[in-house]
């Protein structure tokens, strides 16, 4: 059983299960050779613009050399006299660490030694030096007298393929394998060395640095793909834009026109933030979709990741982190599940051509939901895979929309036109949808009939016909569509249901008596329009059957169908032609899958043609549970006639009209039966449940054909009731007169 309802789940969803591996598969091709590369920095840029701004970090200061420092000064290049004045300045205020992000490699006259002895006795200072270069002249040397005492680091920066920095370095490896320490690293290990923090390595090459652990970054890490990852490379978890740190100018320093305690126990950090030397950078905060923003110095960009550092591990702020890579296929591969479950789903509402903007609002809500959970995440510094996953999204909505219209054009071909689109459906769900066979299936099957059609039918014009036919079956295909039944057939103003063809579902059997009982209440909308058209109303009858059938695909090349075939189709049709107008007949089998939610009448064995033993077959008053419907049984009274009717009648047998013509009166009437004497002795009467022909005489004159059912009352005395199935207009009339007149006396 578990292993049907597996195999039933997954030949369901065939079309989700083959797309969205697929897609994925295709997303992550398209992310190796680097042609998503481009978007997903893009998104990462968008998402650090959004995000919340973070509070200024106050341990870091900044000495910004800009334009007016260059007017002040007379010239471009500070002699070093100028340096180891504002250097006085500052150590004067009792900084922990001083970050100097100035090439000073070569004496700049006057004032050179004023500049080497403070380096030499300034132990709490920091140069830079220039490492990484295609060529020797592009290697800059740090001051001697900070080299010796070890007091420079590297200032290089990592550019991007797109000019920006979104990862700094910890440390850079020379290509003879040496590893020299970044500027930013030197500045913020001295620092965090005030408060007993040092950095210590652990697994492989990461590192215990406080609170945080650090891992280097890789060439696949997140949005890169083959990237340049040599040395011990970060991604840049920036605080804000620029100037988000404290800035004042140079002169403000050596004018004194900061407090003496602006420097006190903070990083101070001096460098150039001006356009007019060459230091200047992008990055995810300068720029949007619309515009270019300013550009960050770098001097900035260093004490953005001095921040990171220091903060991490005195903290404990979260570095941003990104998934391994196969965390990050199964991210793709279940977005890609959504989208090719969610078109999937929505394949039958309304057709597959059939726009809806519920289908459209489906998929943008998904949209939405994505971006929303990658922005959330990227919030709390988790930086997931954005633009493939939209992307596997979309194409797997996409593909399944494509294959759906596709083939259903074929299906279509080949089956013609369907009341519901889950036939079409569920055909698109196998591959084996096209093809000629069957299978065996247990289903429950439905079979209406409308009482005396065929003589009312005979007494309108053919336009007359149609329009009756089409307003009726209209009429009970929306109910049957209602339910989720499969109309196999319409046969005349007879219809052949199924429920459990092509799609199975636990509650067929239930399905199948609710929209029996609703088909019927829908009768009573029929009869009003009838009555408006001046046309007798219209009575009907259902048979319902649950049993094994062959269902499939019958036909040829040329011509197919969708049908059902076997003995319990037969079985149902006869358990059909029982019931009266307004009455549902099941069978015991469909009995025993409903339950005791249904309400039964009365039950009654019968023997019908092809079957070898008797069945037992039950009235249907309604149904419990959550479809709560039930028929309105009306009360037949009847009234005896002062001067009984003659008659003579027929029995049928089939469509074929018997040869043995029986005498009789009409003794009782209502309002759709009635009571006959028989002429006969009892082992003559008509058995119950049999159609018979019969005319009254009238004043000598003989009446139309008149249709009924014989009914299964006990009338005695050789009589028996029988239902009216068809009368002709003029005959109704005059029943109708003639049972208001008994009426009438009967009040008296």
């Amino acid at each position: 059983m578990l292993w049907n309802k597996c195999q039933n789940f997954f030949s369901q969803w065939y079309g989700v299960w083959i797309t969205a591996p697929s897609i994925t598969g295709l997303v992550i091709l398209l992310r190796f050779l680097g042609l998503l590369q481009a978007w997903e920095w893009a998104t990462y840029d968008q998402y650090m613009r959004w995000r919340p701004l973070e509070s200024p970090d106050n341990r870091i200061v900044i000495v910004g050399i800009n334009e007016d420092d260059v007017r002040a000064v007379g010239q471009p290049i500070f002699p070093d006299a100028i340096y180891a004045k504002l250097l006085n300045k500052l150590k004067a205020m009792e900084p922990k660490v001083i970050g100097l992000d100035i090439y000073r490699d070569l004496p700049v006259e006057p004032g050179h030694q004023d500049l080497v002895k403070i380096f030499e006795s300034t132990s709490n200072l920091v140069g830079i030096k220039k490492v990484v270069g295609e060529r020797q002249n592009d290697v800059i040397e740090a001051p001697p007298a900070l080299e010796a005492n070890n007091q420079a680091g590297a200032n290089d920066v990592k550019v991007d393929p797109d000019k920006k920095i979104r990862r700094g370095y910890l440390y850079v490896t020379l290509q003879n394998g040496e590893n020299v320490w970044s500027f930013a690293s030197h500045v913020a290990l001295r620092y965090l060395h005030n408060l007993s923090i040092s950095l210590e390595k652990i697994d492989g090459d990461k590192f215990q640095l406080g609170k945080t652990i650090i891992e280097p970054f890789e060439a696949n890490d997140g949005g890169y793909i083959r990237a340049d990852a040599g040395g011990y490379l970060m991604l840049l978890n920036y605080r804000g834009p620029s100037r988000y740190f404290d800035i004042v100018s140079m002169m403000d320093i050596l004018k004194d026109r900061v407090p003496p305690d602006w420097g006190r126990d903070r990083i101070i950090l001096i460098g150039a933030v001006s356009e007019g030397f060459n230091d200047l950078f992008s990055t995810p905060h300068s720029s949007n979709l619309i515009k270019t923003l300013e550009p960050m110095s770098g001097v900035e960009v260093h004490a953005n990741l001095i921040s990171q550092l220091i903060s991490s591990a005195t903290d404990g702020r979260p570095l941003i982190k990104i998934w391994a890579e196969p965390l990050e296929w199964v991210w793709i591969l279940f977005w890609s599940l959504v989208g090719a479950a969610t078109t999937w789903k929505w394949r039958t509402a309304g057709g597959v051509s059939y726009f809806s903007i519920w289908k459209v609002l489906t998929m943008f809500a998904a949209g939405v939901v994505l971006f929303a959970s990658t922005y959330t995440a990227f919030v709390w510094n988790l930086w997931l895979p954005v633009i493939p996953a939209f992307l596997g999204l979309s194409a797997s909505a996409v593909t399944i929309t494509t294959y759906i219209a596709r083939t259903a054009q074929d299906i279509r071909k080949t089956f013609g036109r369907y009341l519901t689109d889950e036939v079409v459906a569920t055909l698109l769900e196998s591959p084996e949808g096209l093809r000629l066979g069957g299978e065996r299936r247990k289903i429950t099957i439905l079979t209406s009939d409308l009482r005396g059609f065929t003589a009312t039918s005979e007494r309108v014009t053919p336009e007359e016909v149609v329009k009756i036919l089409n307003f009726y079956l209209g009429y009970m295909a929306d109910v049957i569509t209602k339910y989720q039944g499969t109309i196999d057939e319409f046969m005349g103003d007879g219809i052949l249901v199924l429920f459990g063809a092509p799609i199975t579902r636990e509650d067929d059997p239930v399905r199948a008596i609710a929209c029996a009982i609703d088909m019927q209440l829908a009768m009573e909308p029929v009869n009003k329009q009838m009555k408006e058209w001046g046309l007798p109303p219209l009575e009907m009858g259902i048979g319902i059957n649950t049993g094994e059938v062959v269902v499939g695909n019958i036909g040829s090349d040329k011509r197919t169908k969708y049908g059902v075939v076997g003995s319990q189709v037969n079985l149902t049709y006869r358990i059909e032609s029982y019931t009266t107008g307004g009455q549902v007949l099941i069978s015991e089998t469909t009995l025993k899958e409903v339950g005791p939610i249904i309400k039964i009448n009365d039950q009654k064995e019968v023997m019908p043609k092809g079957v070898k033993k008797p069945i037992t077959i039950y009235d249907v008053a309604g149904i419990d549970g959550k479809y709560n419907l039930f028929l309105r049984k009306e009360e037949e009274h009847y009234l005896s006639l002062q001067e009984p009717i003659s008659l003579h009648y027929v029995v049928l047998d089939g469509k074929n009209v018997g040869d043995c013509l029986q005498k009789g009166s009409l003794v009782k009437l209502s309002e759709k039966e009635a009571e006959i004497q028989g002429m006969q002795t009892k082992d003559y009467l008509p058995p119950a449940l049999i159609n018979i022909k019969l005319n009254l005489i009238w004043d000598g004159v003989e009446s139309e054909d008149i249709y009924g059912k014989v009914l299964e009352k006990k009338a005695g005395n050789g009589n028996f009731y029988i239902h009216f199935t068809a009368k002709p207009p003029d005959v109704s009339a005059k029943l109708e007169y003639l049972y208001e007149s008994l009426a009438l006396l009967h009040k008296r």
